[in-house]
């Protein structure tokens, strides 16, 4: 039973594509597209570089995850991506 409907920002799935792109599905049902390059140039997000990592990225109750000390706001997701054609 739920108690609360989802803000249309949570990320329900996430898929990490070879240029630097995420496909995501929001709880509405939207599915946008987020331009992740600019992030590869903060220290912070500098892992992302590694094609390998970056295509491990996971919907994590609301936020996009690749570990422990990286993951990217929904809200900042949602805002900063485009409607996805398709």
């Amino acid at each position: 039973m739920r108690r609360m409907k989802n803000p249309v920002w949570v990320v329900d799935a996430v898929k990490a594509q070879e240029d630097y792109t995420l496909l995501i599905t929001f709880a509405g049902g939207e599915k946008r597209l987020y331009d992740a390059r600019p992030l590869l140039e903060k220290a912070i997000y500098s892992p992302l570089k590694n094609p390998a990592f970056f295509l491990n990225a996971k919907a994590d109750c609301g936020p996009v995850v690749w570990d422990d000390d990286i993951d990217i706001a929904p809200e900042h997701l949602y805002e900063s991506s485009l409607p996805a054609n398709g």
